[in-house]
């Protein structure tokens, strides 16, 4: 498993309760963590949009002493000749919010040195039929966007993209039908719904395995298997680069999963080209 300044800091939460706002600190935290042992609580605050009490807190909640005992021991467990990063100011806020993605990108790289949980996820996924992906709000493009190609090598892919009363009638046929897993895309700001129906799914025997923006989402404690990808603030609207490559992975791992992907694939192919679907 990678070995990283954001990796570290991921060990550090685990096991550890956190609030909303301490989840938020330490999402923070992550993103930024190569700069983070050299930020004081006030800067600290203000990258975490909270208070500078709750920065203390969270050091506490953590078992240190204090914010300055928490930054030590990040001095101590940093690689050697560690330095804060220059920041780029001759970019525009556009340029910043590609500048953004990309390192959300290196994370998740980074966070692929381990493939272990991506191979779990894909058997999981590939051992479902029906398999369920949902995707309420902002996550339904990630989840449409999986059912699509996830469709051409799995037998029975349901989209779930629309909330209310019916949803956790969805969840349930599938699982009368032979499901035994769920796919959830769930990014910021978190739906209520989706939580409801991660719920609902695990009480009716299905496996959740969820793409969050954080290892710390609302989400995290309602699933079985959690594989985070961060997404982009820069913008007026997050951006989700790194969630829907961590969709591809996802799906390179379930097709290798699949003993009839490529047979799929390329039946699928031949079909494609009899019926003129494509304008080459």
């Amino acid at each position: 498993m990678s070995d990283g300044p954001a990796a570290r800091l991921q060990k550090l939460f685990e096991g550890h309760r956190l609030t909303p706002t301490q989840r938020r600190i330490a999402h923070c935290m992550v993103r930024g963590a190569a700069d983070v042992p050299f930020l004081s609580s006030v800067e600290l605050a203000e990258l975490a949009g909270v208070s500078q009490p709750s920065v203390t807190r969270f050091a506490v909640a953590l078992g240190f002493d204090g914010y300055p005992a928490l930054r030590r021991h990040l001095r101590e467990v940093a690689p050697a000749g560690q330095e804060p990063q220059p920041r780029e100011d001759s970019y525009n806020e556009y340029q910043q919010a590609v500048q953004g993605e990309i390192e959300n990108l290196r994370r998740l790289a980074a966070m692929l040195a381990d493939p272990a949980p991506v191979e779990e996820a894909g058997r999981l996924l590939a051992g479902s039929a029906p398999l369920p992906v949902l995707g309420l709000r902002a996550a339904s493009s990630q989840a449409r966007g999986f059912a699509y190609f996830a469709a051409k090598v799995h037998p029975d892919v349901r989209l779930l993209d629309e909330a209310g009363s019916m949803l956790a009638d969805r969840i349930d046929a599938a699982a009368t039908a032979g499901a035994t897993a769920l796919l959830c895309f769930a990014l910021p700001r978190h739906p209520r719904e989706v939580v409801e129906a991660l719920d609902h799914a695990r009480a009716a025997g299905l496996t959740v395995v969820t793409v969050a923006d954080s290892a710390f989402a609302p989400v995290a404690r309602h699933s079985d298997l959690l594989i985070p990808a961060p997404v982009g603030t820069g913008l007026a609207f997050d951006t989700a680069c790194a969630p829907m490559l961590l969709g591809r992975v996802l799906l390179e791992a379930m097709a290798d999963a699949l003993p009839d992907a490529q047979a799929r694939l390329e039946a699928f192919d031949a079909r494609a080209v009899a019926r003129g679907l494509f304008v080459e």
